[in-house]
């Protein structure tokens, strides 16, 4: 059979899936059985799974067979744009009732005359000394200081990702990643031409024995973690898994970029703190502060500065004058405290609700986590229930979102648990339940 003839087949499939012959959910046969009906070679066979996947169609998830994807089961492009669905259980953007009024308070210090001149000049990526040595300050966690000399400004925190790949890595190299992980990391690297190589996981994180073994048999440019309140899993690694990956850094003389945009939900000591020349710790105050004030860092050894500098500048990533006077007044003020301290609370009375309704077996999570994983039964699919929960208004993650291997997922969704008010977020999860238990009708499978 020809090119041609397997993207026919394909083509015909497709047709099926968008004119909804074939909803979300439906099972495909094997492989096997589907050369078999259509009198192909099984190689061909799998050409057409491979296309349907590249295609975002369909799904296969290990050990259970391949399945319809859901459409985008909210009115947005991609990922990370605003949700405009009734209920938001997909987008994480903390924010506390009464911050806006306090936050407009602090920055109207910045109106005072002459306040602003420095912001309306143009800024490097270093911005200023006082400008690091106060991010350093703001940053700190234990013992753990981050070098003021190391330190870069990004528009945001996945531009500062972007920035740490890009001086790690030259297109056509590879950087390990976690199994699942946050998307953007995916967009980013498609970006610059880099190949991302999938490292396994455990209750603890990323495995130490994955990631030593990758980059023994083809070495890395480096790896990206999220070692603490993962997201979309929720773990957090314990010291021991953090001194070992800590190790294995220094002794493999390989760089990391630590993610740590949740990390201010825990007092948990970053990697850089153990490893500090084999890392590059990148954070943000979207998460921390308000989704509009997104100012990222990276935090990077001190050798590594200019090199920080040159990745920022070549991308464009720098952050503007206004942003950072903005989120410096910000950092400098007690309501930055306040309002970490708030979220913490904020994030636990949120898990408290979640853990009255779902069992935990069905779920993967951390007390302190604004997130949560949740495993479905048979016979959902994690694609056909979030199209059954958009439905129902409540827009989630299918695990297809988080997977670096395309077509293969766990059956499950991440629920983002900070949007809605607490009562709502009580009845988007009651209904969520009610779903899971009662199973797909039969529209929704077959």
């Amino acid at each position: 059979m020809s090119g041609n003839d397997f993207r026919a087949l394909a083509d015909a499939i497709s047709a099926d899936i968008t004119s909804g012959r074939l909803p979300p959910g439906t099972r495909l046969p094997t492989q096997r059985d589907f050369a078999y009906t259509h009198k192909i070679a099984p190689s061909t066979a799998s050409r057409v799974y491979a296309e349907l996947i590249r295609r975002g169609l369909i799904s296969g998830e290990v050990g259970r067979g391949s399945y319809v994807r859901a459409p985008e089961v909210v009115p947005v492009g991609t990922l990370g744009e605003p949700v405009r669905a009734p209920v938001d259980l997909q987008l994480n953007f903390p924010m506390l009732p009464g911050q806006d009024a306090e936050l407009t308070q602090v920055l109207a210090d910045l109106l005072r005359p002459g306040a602003l001149a420095t912001a309306f000049r143009p800024t490097g990526a270093a911005a200023t000394r006082e400008a690091r040595a106060l991010t350093s300050s703001f940053l700190a966690r234990g013992s753990w200081r981050p070098d003021p000399n190391g330190i870069v400004f990004t528009a945001n925190g996945r531009q500062g990702i972007a920035a740490a790949f890009a001086a790690l890595a030259p297109a056509g190299e590879r950087i390990g990643v976690e199994a699942m992980t946050y998307p953007a990391v995916k967009w980013i690297a498609a970006r610059l031409g880099i190949t991302l190589v999938p490292l396994p996981m455990d209750a603890h994180g990323l495995r130490p024995d994955a990631l030593l073994k990758a980059h023994r048999a083809t070495p890395l440019r480096g790896v990206y973690l999220q070692p603490t309140l993962h997201n979309p899993l929720g773990v957090s690694m314990d010291a021991d898994r953090r001194h070992e990956i800590a190790a294995l850094l220094r002794g493999e003389e390989l760089m990391a970029v630590e993610d740590v945009i949740y990390g201010f939900l825990s007092q948990d000591e970053p990697i850089s703190a153990l490893a500090p020349d084999h890392t590059l710790l990148v954070d943000s105050l979207s998460k921390r502060v308000a989704p509009g004030l997104t100012l990222g860092f990276v935090a990077a050894p001190a050798a590594w500065a200019e090199r920080m500098a040159t990745a920022v500048r070549s991308g464009s990533w720098a952050a503007t004058g206004l942003p950072l006077a903005c989120a410096l007044q910000v950092m400098a003020h007690p309501i930055a405290g306040k309002l970490i301290e708030g979220k913490r609370a904020d994030a636990r009375e949120r898990q408290i609700i979640l853990s009255q309704i779902f069992a935990p077996e069905t779920l993967k999570t951390d007390p302190r986590s604004y997130h949560a994983w949740l495993e479905l039964p048979d016979p959902w699919r994690a694609e056909a229930f979030a199209a059954a929960a958009a439905r129902r208004g409540i827009a989630i993650t299918p695990s297809s979102a988080f997977s670096v291997t395309p077509g293969y997922a766990p059956n499950a969704v991440r629920l983002a648990l900070s949007p809605p008010p607490l009562a709502t977020l009580r009845a988007a999860l009651l209904t969520l339940r009610r779903l899971m238990e009662s199973g797909p009708v039969e529209s929704e499978i077959e």
